[in-house]
């Protein structure tokens, strides 16, 4: 009676099997992967794109996406930015350099177009510009027939980002009700939207913050210099360290010091703050962020710390 035998592989099996492990891609590779599909499956579903571009670290992640998604051909789509005019100087040289460097068409929606036309209220000295880009988005989705908009935003970010769908579906006044969106199983997306409605994809939702700055770092790609550290006059307010800027007035008891410091992210100057830092290089920072346990928003960001709801008070009435 014959007995079971088992078979040892040979050297050729064995090298063929370790090469294969070896050519697996790693994660940022499955990333990038993922991200590449959504942009091109929004493409092929909708009629009118837009890329939301704040100037950040996560909008230079998205350009360099849509370059892998459809170059060497042109964007599929404009870049749109929401300028709230109290916006970094550095990020605004960044992104129109950048956006020129790419030959991309860039359209820039104004928040203080928008208060001079009476569409919302002007905050006054000191005060944050940042809800009211939510008006100024949806006016210029209106303007220009948008039914779906990129956008940089990661569920590691915010506990109301955390529940937003890589689609997230917008009805006609612009709103975002987070029980009425559309299962995303084994990756499957439906994207067709109603006239009137139009959606926001997030191709960045499943990174962090660390893997969008090991992929900055993997790429070579240039960021506002604001995100490495650099000395610059600040003053504290509540725990945070904003810059001196012609938009705020400092309140008893403040003094402007300076400082070395860096931005995590970047957003009106009025409600973003800097954290201490002497990193200097990509490195540096990508060691930095590894060793973090507090997100940048949590972190650096005033208007989300206004009530435990805020973020998720904002995407309700339009906002990114």
């Amino acid at each position: 009676m014959g007995g079971l035998t088992t078979s040892v592989p040979d050297a050729a099996v064995l090298g063929r099997a370790q090469s294969h492990a070896l050519a697996r891609p790693d994660h940022l590779d499955l990333l990038e992967a993922h991200a590449v599909f959504v942009m091109r499956e929004v493409v092929s579903e909708c009629q009118r794109a837009a890329l939301l571009f704040s100037g950040g670290k996560d909008s230079a992640v998205l350009l360099r996406l849509a370059q892998k998604a459809f170059g060497p051909a042109r964007f599929p789509f404009p870049v749109v930015h929401v300028d709230t005019g109290h916006n970094f100087p550095e990020v605004l040289e960044y992104r129109d350099r950048r956006v020129a460097e790419l030959g991309e068409q860039l359209i820039v929606a104004s928040v203080q177009g928008s208060i001079d036309e009476g569409r919302v209220g002007d905050p006054g000295q000191g005060g944050s510009r940042n809800r009211l880009q939510s008006v100024t988005l949806l006016d210029a989705i209106a303007a220009h027939r948008f039914d779906a908009c990129f956008g940089g935003a990661r569920r590691d970010e915010d506990k109301a980002r955390a529940k937003e769908r890589i689609l997230s579906f917008r009805d006609t006044f612009g709103q975002w009700e987070p029980r009425n969106q559309r299962p995303e199983l084994w990756q499957l997306y439906q994207g067709q939207v109603r006239p009137g409605e139009h959606l926001r994809a997030f191709p960045l939702s499943d990174w962090t913050e660390l893997d969008v700055w090991q992929y900055i770092a993997q790429e070579g790609l240039e960021v506002p210099e604001i995100y490495y550290a650099h000395e610059r006059e600040v003053f504290e307010r509540d725990g945070m360290l904003y810059a001196m800027n012609p938009f705020v007035q400092l309140i008893d008891g403040e003094q402007p010091f300076r400082t070395s410091v860096r931005y995590r992210t970047v957003g009106d100057m009025t409600c973003t703050g800097a954290v201490r830092s002497s990193a200097l290089t990509l490195e540096d920072v990508v060691t930095e962020i590894a060793a973090t346990r507090v997100t940048e928003r949590g972190e650096t960001r005033a208007d989300d710390r206004v009530t435990e709801a805020a973020m998720e008070d904002r995407k309700r009435e339009g906002y990114f």
